[in-house]
C-alpha cells in the first residue's frame, strides 16, 4: 500500500516553498504544527458540541485521525483530519438531540458513524484498485476549481454571522483579520511564516486592552484556564448499532469524498506536485479514522479546509508539521488545561482568523482556474463555474427522505453533473470556429 521510493520525509529545506516531503528544522517545525492547531481547533470542537459529544474526545481522535491519514497515505499528503459538520444534521435527526449537554443516545450516532467510516474506505479501496483516470475526465480543473473555491465560500458565513455577537465584536474581528494581512505582507522570515499564530496573539492582547482595560466589550476570561485540570480522561462512549441510524448517517460518505477530493486538488495546484495517485489511500485513511473515533465516542472527521488555508499562507505544506500537530492534539485530549487556552481566545479574534483562513482557500479554487489556463469564454466553463459557486455559496440543500445534501455536496455533484450535461467531447465556441481539435 505504501510508496516509499520518493525522497523520504525529513530532507531539511530553509526557504521559499517547503514540499510535502521537506521539512523545516524541528523546533520551527513544532511551532508551525501549534499553528496547524490552532486553525482546527475552533471547528473541532464546535462540531462536537453542537451534537452533544465530549469535545476532548474530538480532539483526542483527530490527532490518532491524523496520524493514520498520515501513515496510509506513506507521509505524502498534508492534511489535518478533524471533526466533519457534515455529519451534525444527520445526528441530530438520528438522536432527537435538544441541543444541550452530553447526547443521552450518542450510542446510535456513534454505530452510524462507524457505519459511514467503513463505507468510506471501501470506497477508498476500490479508488485504489481501478485508479484515478476517471477523476479527469468528470472533473477537470474548472470543476475543482469551482468545488474549491466552495469550500471556503460555503465556510464563509460562520465568522460573519455567528461570531460576532455585537458591533465591537464585528470591529475586532475587523482588527484581527487586519493584523493577521499586516503580518502577511510587512514581516519576514519565520515571523511571516506564523502569519496566523502571530496575528492571532496580537489581536488577543488587543481585545484585551480594549475590553479588560477600557471596558468596551465582553472581558477576556481566563478563569476556565485556571480551574482547568492539567490531566484528564476524555468521556469515551461506546457505539450502540442501529439499522435506521446507520441508514441515515452511513450516505454522508458521499460528502466526505467530496470535501477529501477537493482538498486533494488544492494542494496538488499549490504544490504543482500530482497527488492523484494517492486519491484511494487518502479516501482509506480517513474512512478508518471516522470508523474509529465513532468507536471510542469522537465524531467523524474529515481534511480540514482551515489547514489548506494555513498551507496556502506560509506555503509550507510540509507533512512533518501535521506529525507535530497530531501528537499536539493527543496531548490536548488528555489535558483540559491546554483545552482551555485555546477555548479562552475570544469568539470575535477566532472569527478574524476564520475569515483569513476562509478566504485563502477560496482563493485557492480561483488558482487552480489560473495555472489550468481556464478559458471562461466557453460557456461550458462559465456556467459550470457560476452556478457551483452559488449553489455552494447559498448552501443550496436538497433532502432525500432525513438525508440532506447540503451546499458543498450539492455544489460538488451539482458541478461534475453539469460538465457531464454539456458534453465533454464537443468542441467550444472558440475553439470550432478556428478548426480546432475537441476540448477534452
Amino acid at each position: 500500500m505504501f510508496d516509499w521510493t520518493a525522497r523520504p520525509m525529513g530532507v531539511i529545506a530553509q526557504g521559499g516553498v517547503i514540499a510535502p516531503d521537506e521539512r523545516l528544522p524541528w523546533p520551527q517545525t513544532a511551532v508551525m504544527g501549534v499553528q496547524h492547531v490552532i486553525a482546527m481547533f475552533g471547528a473541532t470542537v464546535l462540531a462536537p458540541l453542537l451534537m452533544g459529544f465530549d469535545p476532548n474526545v474530538a480532539i483526542l481522535m483527530s490527532g490518532v485521525g491524523t496520524l493514520i491519514f498520515f501513515i496510509v497515505t506513506g507521509g505524502r499528503v498534508p492534511s489535518y483530519l478533524g471533526s466533519s459538520f457534515a455529519f451534525i444534521g444527520v445526528v441530530i435527526a438520528a438522536t432527537g438531540y435538544a441541543g444541550k449537554g452530553l447526547n443521552p443516545n450518542i450510542g446510535v450516532a456513534l454505530g452510524g458513524i462507524i457505519a459511514c467510516g467503513v463505507l468510506y474506505a471501501l470506497i477508498g479501496a476500490v479508488v485504489h484498485a481501478i485508479g484515478t483516470g476517471w477523476i479527469e475526465r468528470f472533473m477537470p480543473p474548472v470543476v475543482t476549481g469551482s468545488v474549491v473555491a466552495v469550500i471556503g465560500l460555503n465556510l464563509a458565513g460562520i465568522p460573519i454571522k455567528n461570531m460576532a455577537q455585537s458591533g465591537f465584536d464585528a470591529w475586532m474581528q475587523a482588527l484581527t483579520f487586519l493584523s493577521v494581512a499586516l503580518v502577511a505582507v510587512f514581516a519576514r522570515g519565520m515571523l511571516q511564516r506564523l502569519l496566523i499564530l502571530v496575528g492571532l496573539i496580537l489581536a488577543s492582547v488587543l481585545y484585551a486592552v480594549l475590553t479588560n482595560g477600557l471596558g468596551l466589550g465582553k472581558p477576556l476570561d481566563l478563569s476556565g484556564v485556571a480551574s482547568a485540570a492539567w490531566f484528564g480522561m476524555p468521556n469515551f462512549a461506546a457505539p450502540a448499532f442501529s439499522g435506521q441510524a446507520m441508514l441515515l448517517i452511513a450516505p454522508v460518505a458521499v460528502i466526505l469524498v467530496a470535501e477529501n477530493l477537493g482538498h486533494i486538488k488544492a494542494v496538488t495546484a499549490m504544490t504543482g506536485r500530482n497527488l492523484d495517485v494517492y486519491m484511494g489511500r487518502a479516501f482509506i485513511g480517513d474512512g478508518v479514522a471516522t470508523a474509529l473515533s465513532g468507536s471510542v465516542g469522537g465524531t467523524g472527521v474529515t481534511t480540514y479546509a482551515e489547514n489548506i488555508g494555513v498551507m496556502a499562507a506560509t506555503r509550507i505544506y510540509s507533512t512533518a508539521v501535521f506529525l507535530v500537530a497530531a501528537l499536539i492534539a493527543l496531548v490536548l485530549g488528555f489535558s483540559p488545561k491546554f483545552g482551555a487556552v485555546i477555548q479562552a481566545i475570544p469568539l470575535p479574534v477566532m472569527g478574524g482568523v476564520s475569515i483569513v483562513v476562509f478566504g485563502l482557500i477560496a482563493a485557492a479554487g480561483a488558482r487552480i482556474w489560473v495555472d489550468a489556463k481556464v478559458d471562461f469564454s466557453d460557456n461550458r466553463n462559465l456556467m459550470v463555474a457560476a452556478i457551483t459557486l452559488v449553489l455552494g455559496t447559498g448552501d443550496f440543500t436538497l433532502r432525500f427522505g432525513q438525508f440532506a445534501l447540503g451546499g458543498i455536496g450539492t455544489a460538488t455533484f451539482g458541478a461534475i453533473l453539469l460538465w457531464a450535461l454539456f458534453g465533454r467531447s464537443r468542441p467550444s465556441a472558440a475553439t470550432a470556429a478556428a478548426g480546432d481539435a475537441p476540448v477534452r
